[in-house]
């Protein structure tokens, strides 16, 4: 029985890349900062179920150091390394394409960080198009933060929160309640279109409930993504009769192609409670792929250094629990799209190596080579699901 998982840790980077200095990242390193601030904190981080797969050797070779408070030399049980983008950017939707086979090697468009950050004649056309009173925010800012900021007065004035990132994106957030979860899909369905001539990759619906300053995201985000340019890993299992299960928001990403069922969760531990089910019924010739998205957008973009590592922590405290699900012949493989170092300026993603830490009761412990594309881990994953090899990237096992 031959089965793939992809644990994605959303924004979890090991290390700057060779052109980090492009981007304004020289010297960003997630999991190394994360550590380093741990042990100043006097609580060094222990991961023991990531570090035996082959973690920190993985974060060793990307980066030339130990993190702090990690030192595992040998003895692992995973076959573990690095790999280094081959996409322009350091986005989500170019990370996730990349690992899947389709590398981003065109310029997104991105709003700039100017205040308004979005034409005039767009937000104009928009707001004709949808008969909203108006905007509030249009700017550059953490999600978390301008809905908490701006909450109050957009259930008062109507007008929804507009914003942007780093990555090439529109985001639009309203209340559930005040505003209404449809209404806010539409208008962000006509925004999508509006955006087709700017080249901008997603327009994301941000839902969020509460009172009084005090806001909370919900689960009913829903992205509305440009599809990836060339048939995927999804596309190739999909092709071949296996099931693609997409967890979190794995289908928004790839705009459902390649997807066969979705399963949702509010957060991180909801996710791994699901993906627990998946494992116990995901048959054969599956391939189930889940983005633990805390990690980037409650405490990488937000610059929560103690919320990262504590996240950290419950992962790993979890995947024993994953471990023991899975079947002769099961693959799997922990890595991440981008990194968010929450000790860097600013609160944008950083270009960093990703971990490709493989395990599963088959795999042979060793130091894999460095991928010069992320699309070697879905390469290998096409490789020992028997489906048809990918348009790019190297099968490493």
């Amino acid at each position: 029985m031959s089965r793939a998982f992809i644990l994605l840790l959303d924004s979890f980077g090991l290390g700057a890349l060779p052109d980090a200095d492009k981007y304004g990242d020289t010297g960003a390193n997630t999991f190394g900062h994360i550590a380093e601030w741990a042990a100043k904190e006097g609580k060094p981080m222990s991961l023991p179920n990531l570090e035996r797969l082959g973690l920190a050797a993985a974060a060793h070779k990307a980066s030339g150091e130990w993190a702090a408070g990690f030192d595992q030399r040998d003895g692992f049980t995973g076959a573990w390394g690095v790999a280094r983008e081959q996409s322009t950017g350091k986005d989500t939707q170019s990370g996730h394409w990349e690992i899947a086979g389709v590398p981003v090697l065109f310029d997104w468009g991105y709003f700039p960080k100017t205040v308004p950050s979005f034409p005039q004649e767009l937000t104009d056309k928009l707001q004709e198009l949808t008969g909203v009173p108006g905007w509030l925010g249009n700017c550059h800012a953490s999600g978390t933060t301008i809905i908490n900021e701006l909450g109050d007065e957009h259930v008062a004035s109507g007008k929804p929160i507009l914003y942007t990132s780093a990555d090439s994106v529109l985001q639009i957030a309203a209340h559930e309640e005040h505003f209404g979860l449809d209404r806010l899909y539409e208008v962000c369905e006509a925004a999508y279109e509006l955006v087709k001539p700017y080249n901008i990759g997603r327009v994301i619906a941000r839902p969020f409930v509460g009172a009084n300053g005090d806001y909370k995201r919900t689960s009913n985000r829903h992205d509305y993504a440009v599809p990836p340019t060339a048939p995927t890993l999804l596309d190739h299992v999909k092709e071949a009769g296996g099931e693609v299960i997409a967890l979190g928001k794995i289908s928004d990403i790839f705009a459902a192609q390649g997807v066969t069922r979705l399963v949702k969760g509010p957060d991180n531990m909801a996710l791994f409670d699901r993906l627990l089910e998946v494992a116990d019924e995901a048959p054969a010739k599956s391939l189930s792929f889940v983005n633990f998205v805390d990690f980037d957008m409650h405490f990488g973009h937000r610059r929560d250094v103690a919320g990262y590592s504590n996240a950290l922590h419950e992962l790993d405290a979890r995947l024993p629990e994953f471990m023991a699900k899975l079947k002769d012949g099961d693959l799997v493989v922990i890595t991440a799209d981008h990194g968010c170092d929450p000790t860097a300026p600013g609160s944008d993603h950083t270009r960093e190596h990703i971990p490709m830490i493989f395990f599963g009761p088959n795999v042979k412990a060793q130091e894999l080579p460095t991928a010069s594309t992320f699309s070697d881990i879905g390469a290998t994953l096409a490789s020992h699901l028997g489906v048809q090899p990918l348009s790019n990237g190297t099968a490493l096992l």
